[in-house]
Parts: C-alpha cells; sequence; structure tokens
C-alpha cells in the first residue's frame, strides 16, 4: 500500500506543482476555441458555461470535440510531466492544480468550467484503467437517461469508491474523493433542475444565458 502523502515536507515543491497545473488548468479552450471559431461569447449561449456541454449548443460538433480534448489533456499533460519528473505524490498536487484552475481561472475572475473533462484527462494521466471505469459509467449513465450532469454526476461519485475498493488505490482514491466532492459542488444548480425535472437533456436546446453585468467579464 502507498504511503500517504507526506505533506509536511517540501512546501516549496508542492507549491510549484499546484502552481504549474493550475496555469495549465485555467486555459479556458471553449472560450477561446469558440472565440477563433467566430461564435462569439460562449458564455452568452445556453447555460452560460465554457465546458463541452455548453460549446454543442453552438451547433458545432468539431469545436466541442476540441474543448473536450482541450480541458481533458490539460489536466493528463500536467499530471504526465510532473510524474515524470517527480513522481505520483507531486502529479496529484499537480492534477488538484488543473482542477483548481478550470474551475477557478485567474484569468475569467476565478469563473471557470465544472471541471468534467479536466477530471477524466487528470484520471487518465495518473491511473488510467479508472478512468476507463469512469468513462464507462459516464457513457452508460448517459445513455441510459440523457442527462450529461446526472452522468458526470454519477461516475465521479463512484471513481473514488473503485479506486480504493477495485483497483486498491488508496493514495489516488483519497484526492480523486476531494475532486469529486468540487465537482458536485460546482453541480449544484445542475442537482437542483435534476430534482426538479428542469435539467435540459443531452441534444436538448436550452434558453439563452442571462446577460452578463455589463461590469462584469466572468465565466458562469
Amino acid at each position: 500500500m502507498p504511503d500517504p502523502i507526506s505533506w509536511e515536507f517540501a512546501w516549496p515543491y508542492y507549491l510549484a506543482a499546484l502552481a504549474f497545473g493550475y496555469l495549465l488548468g485555467s486555459i479556458p479552450f471553449g472560450l477561446v476555441f469558440t472565440r477563433m471559431a467566430g461564435k462569439g461569447d460562449i458564455r452568452k449561449i445556453g447555460s452560460g458555461n465554457i465546458g463541452t456541454t455548453n460549446v454543442l449548443r453552438t451547433g458545432s460538433k468539431k469545436l466541442a470535440l476540441a474543448t473536450l480534448l482541450g480541458d481533458g489533456l490539460k489536466g493528463t499533460v500536467a499530471v504526465l510531466i510532473v510524474s515524470h519528473f517527480y513522481g505520483l505524490e507531486m502529479a496529484l498536487i499537480a492534477g488538484l492544480g488543473a482542477f483548481l484552475g478550470h474551475l477557478f481561472p485567474v484569468w475569467l475572475k476565478f469563473k471557470g468550467g465544472k471541471g468534467v473533462a479536466t477530471y477524466l484527462g487528470i484520471l487518465l494521466g495518473i491511473y488510467w484503467p479508472a478512468f476507463l471505469a469512469c468513462a464507462a459509467i459516464w457513457i452508460g449513465v448517459a445513455f441510459v437517461f440523457r442527462y450529461s450532469s446526472l452522468s458526470a454526476l454519477t461516475a465521479s461519485l463512484l471513481t473514488p469508491v473503485l479506486l480504493y475498493v477495485a483497483f486498491g488505490q488508496v493514495q489516488i482514491a483519497e484526492m480523486f474523493a476531494l475532486l469529486s466532492l468540487l465537482l458536485w459542488v460546482k453541480h449544484h444548480e445542475n442537482i437542483g433542475r435534476l430534482l426538479r425535472g428542469e435539467e435540459s437533456r443531452i441534444g436538448q436546446k436550452s434558453k439563452p444565458a442571462p446577460e452578463p453585468d455589463p461590469a462584469e467579464d466572468g465565466a458562469a
């Protein structure tokens, strides 16, 4: 069984890994790609979120795929680079940084996405068998119920359990329990809509996002 993370050891290195992951994770690919494609500000479309599901509401599957890959791979790249040079513990810290960067990007006044693609990307870089299990759960729930948010919530709830029970990866399970908690917090509005039966299904058009305050320029 892996030793627990030595939180009291080498704080400057942990902070460096966290900052490196955060900078990669804070790149808002959904916003960048939609603007480059002439689609305008993704924050004024659909739910106003900068993630893959909302980018798909622009009508461009290519942009949505590019956003999915970008948001996912920034997490993968962060953990793989740090893991190569400094090992698993530091990679987990970098993964946390990438996730926080996506959720709270400094460039968008800390208003980012909900983290599903980045969550999967970090998992792919850290422990790919669990990534396959998580992706399979997401796809299965999405196929049956047609709710992207429900799929993400279910997959993220089960992932730490699978890491701990099925794969015996205690250290990784502990970190992903934290990431799952953050993901659920970011989905609180989706949870409310699911409970009220108002959540949009996959492929269903949603109402435009409300116009942002002219004094603000953050992402939903």
